[in-house]
């Protein structure tokens, strides 16, 4: 029976993937969504204690994911949000999955394009330089503009609530930071022809990955003979994973992975 690795990222506790969770399990699939290092075990713990996850970076939670790998019979199938979507594609270009799915993931190191809505919806941790060392936490409208904005507002509030919280800063600066650094945490073996199946899902709405980063995304695997494919939502903002909308996510995945031999 196959493992799936549920990978959150920024904002959202893993609890966020119950739904998910759910749903593969009863197509068959053993389910797993581990927190990231540092995170407590529920929302409510995660907001009491923000700076336990304070100062982890892309390596730190790449890391911790394999060593969860490690534990596993085989090499799992992932599947990741945002910047759960760049770890799933840093493991998978390590070969150390069977196939990704990579849901309006972060920018990888190589992707140039940065639209304003991007540098918007970031703004919250790079207004002030300090928050590479802490952990920050959205408001309410933040949140509608990052994540809910294809949503009403009556619904990005309820999902705020649920799902909300603090996440480090550190990420976000070397992401920005990825195309300046030679050896970037954001760097992903794009090239890996032995590699599993790819498939990135874009949010034609998203203002916190746009479209453009994650079509601008499959551009930089063009070298690999391996399978990237790319589908989108043109409809769906940054919270299709969690949103009124999540099923029709999950099931395209799940057709994806079926198709794969996944």
């Amino acid at each position: 029976m196959s493992t799936v690795v549920f990978i959150h990222g920024l904002w959202l506790h893993s609890t966020s993937w119950t739904a998910w969770r759910d749903y593969f399990e009863a197509a068959g699939y053993q389910t797993i969504a581990p927190e990231w290092p540092g995170t407590p075990a529920t929302v409510a713990e995660a907001r009491a204690t923000p700076d336990s996850s304070a100062n982890h970076g892309i390596e730190d939670v790449t890391q911790h994911y394999l060593g969860i790998i490690e534990t596993l019979d085989e090499a799992p199938i992932l599947i990741g949000h945002s910047f759960g979507g760049m770890i799933a594609e840093k493991i998978l270009g390590l070969g150390h999955a069977a196939a990704a799915v990579a849901i309006d993931a972060a920018q990888i190191k190589g992707v140039l394009p940065l639209p304003l809505s991007a540098l918007h919806a970031t703004l919250p941790v790079f207004k002030n330089p300090a928050n590479i060392h802490r952990s920050v936490a959205l408001t309410a409208k933040e949140f509608r503009y990052s994540f809910g904005n294809a949503v009403s507002e009556e619904e990005s509030d309820a999902l705020f609530e649920q799902w909300t919280i603090p996440s480090p800063g550190k990420p976000l600066f070397e992401a920005a930071a990825a195309n300046f650094a030679l050896h970037s945490p954001a760097k992903v073996n794009t090239d890996n022809e032995d590699r599993g199946p790819l498939l990135l899902i874009a949010g034609g709405k998203d203002h916190t990955v746009p479209e453009v980063i994650t079509k601008a995304t499959q551009k930089q695997y063009r070298h690999s003979s391996a399978v990237t494919d790319l589908i989108e939502f043109p409809d769906r903002g940054h919270s299709l994973t969690i949103d009124s909308g999540w099923a029709e996510v999950a099931e395209t995945s799940l057709a994806w992975l079926r198709k794969q031999g996944r």
